[in-house]
């Protein structure tokens, strides 16, 4: 059982930044892929980001693409989240999840095994 605690959520203005971290209890989290998904309210959990588990290969969605940054460090098992140029349609809670699929990156809710609680970001407009 992976336990996964997202931090570094909180409000800010459109135009800003915020770091997102997740760190893992588990001591194979080099054996994970790594995700970022977020769900606004009334809205289905979509796909922001994900990393694989050497750090190699890393994929995002169109609506962040240039202006978020995913990257992990498997010494301290933390996966960072970084998002800069905030939009308002970026508020939403964020969710770090962990994946045993590691041949390919995905980007499917279902393909992920663990997840963390969440953090609310909000951007002010």
């Amino acid at each position: 059982q992976v336990q996964l605690v997202e931090s570094g959520g909180g409000l800010v203005q459109a135009g800003g930044s915020l770091r997102l971290s997740c760190t893992a209890s588990e001591r194979s989290f080099s054996n994970y892929g790594m995700g970022w998904f977020r769900q606004a309210p009334g809205k289905e959990r979509e796909f922001v980001a994900t990393i694989s588990w050497t750090g190699g290969r890393v994929a995002y969605d169109d609506s962040v693409k240039g202006r978020f940054t995913i990257s992990r460090d498997n010494a301290k098992n933390t996966v960072i989240l970084q998002m800069n140029s905030l939009k308002p349609e970026d508020t939403a809670v964020y969710y770090c999840a962990a994946t045993r699929v590691i041949v390919v990156l995905t980007t499917t809710p279902d393909d992920y095994d663990f997840w963390g609680q969440g953090t609310q970001v909000t951007v002010s407009s």
